[in-house]
């Protein structure tokens, strides 16, 4: 595969998963032509190879370049002198660890969706692989891509909050009420199948996003957590909802609450954080405002885009203030993140991302770490476990 002008050219993008009727194939290919970095030239879309054939026309990738397989997409492609730079990993939870491994091993740059794997072994020996392979692995924990989100990170790290005490996060959606997943529909079928999702359910798909926020902005180091995973939907396997206690390195507390089973809540992720000289508010709903309560002083709102931000969270808005960004330009800020450091990584220096610590491997690893201790606290009946 050749690196021939990777600095002045889009970069070729694959994508394994993520052909018709999947959601989250359709969120990443428009994060990935945002800002232009990307072009998607190759993918094996399904599993089924009709499937992915169709799908490759109706992306307009050419047929010769639509796999039958992720192996075979990977073995063609790192032959190629056009092959891809980069793989987009956009399949259900218990595929994202053999298809990394088997396109990092072909030499070939990984963007994964989350959770990374669906074991913490698993997470564990993908990271060591990258470290061995030197290939770029980036997780798309989309959230920490928004402007706001990079402006409370900045304005913890600089101290405005003082010492950090309580972190409150929630992310509580409705849409698994009733047995969705009994009447055909893709997205709740595989999301509460264990083969498929993994252990956990609520806790790996919007859980994982709910702990990563908040160590995202705080850069706290979880010491222990309490966790009570259910299921409410009667014949459901996997919890739909979660609820947890969090004590943190240096004596920050944090609670956390995830929930696919709350009516009147669409995409509910919330996050406040306390501090010895004041607070922040952050919702994903309303994610162009960014709530600052200094201690004993009117609370302000920061808006994206507008006065009074810092460095990190301008450079990740797009547009004037008061016109509303949200999901799909965050999503893109991280696909823009990843090509700057792709390109810099093949160019031999380091790349000037604002806001360091996009999500990666060890983002990955930490997630499943999160996951194993919190299904081993609720089997425990809810007992306090350590790492």
């Amino acid at each position: 595969m050749s690196d021939h002008n990777s600095a002045t050219r889009r970069l070729r993008l694959g994508m394994v998963g993520g052909g018709e009727g999947a959601f989250i194939g359709g969120v990443h290919r428009i994060a990935a032509r945002l800002d232009d970095q990307y072009q998607l030239v190759a993918g094996a879309f399904a599993s089924n190879a009709e499937r992915s054939q169709a799908s490759a026309v109706a992306l307009h990738v050419s047929p010769e370049r639509a796999y039958p397989d992720y192996r075979t997409m990977a073995m063609a492609e790192s032959q190629r002198e056009d092959g891809i730079d980069v793989v987009a990993i956009v399949t259900p939870n218990h595929l994202h660890y053999d298809v990394a491994k088997t396109f990092l091993e072909a030499g070939i740059d990984v963007i994964c969706d989350k959770p990374m794997t669906t074991t913490l072994e698993d997470a564990q020996a993908l990271a060591e692989l990258v470290e061995r392979s030197g290939r770029f692995f980036g997780l798309t924990h989309n959230y920490s891509g928004y402007s706001l989100v990079r402006q409370a990170r900045e304005m913890v790290a600089t101290g405005e909050l003082g010492d950090i005490r309580v972190v409150q996060v929630e992310y509580p959606q409705d849409w698994l009420s009733t047995p969705l997943e009994e009447s055909g529909v893709k997205q709740a079928e595989w999301r509460t199948d264990p083969k498929r999702s993994g252990p956990a359910g609520c806790l790996g798909d919007i859980g994982t996003h709910a702990y990563h926020l908040a160590r995202f902005v705080t850069g706290l180091e979880l010491e222990s957590l309490a966790a009570d995973l259910h299921a409410f939907v009667e014949g459901r396997v996997l919890d739909d909802n979660v609820h947890m206690m969090m004590r943190f390195k240096g004596g920050a507390r944090g609670m956390l609450w995830s929930s696919q089973v709350a009516p009147g809540n669409e995409n509910g992720l919330k996050l406040r954080v306390y501090g010895s000289h004041g607070g922040l508010e952050w919702r994903q709903e309303e994610p162009n405002r960014l709530i600052h309560s200094p201690l004993g002083e009117p609370s302000r709102i920061l808006t994206r885009n507008g006065p009074g931000l810092g460095a990190a969270a301008l450079a990740a808005a797009r547009i004037p203030p008061g016109h509303p960004e949200g999901y799909l330009e965050a999503f893109a800020q991280l696909y823009s993140d990843f090509a700057e450091q792709i390109r810099a990584r093949r160019e031999g220096h380091e790349a000037q991302i604002l806001a360091q610590g996009t999500p990666n491997v060890t983002d990955g690893v930490d997630g499943l770490r999160f996951i194993s201790l919190a299904l081993a606290s609720s089997k425990q009946g809810g007992a306090w476990v350590g790492l």
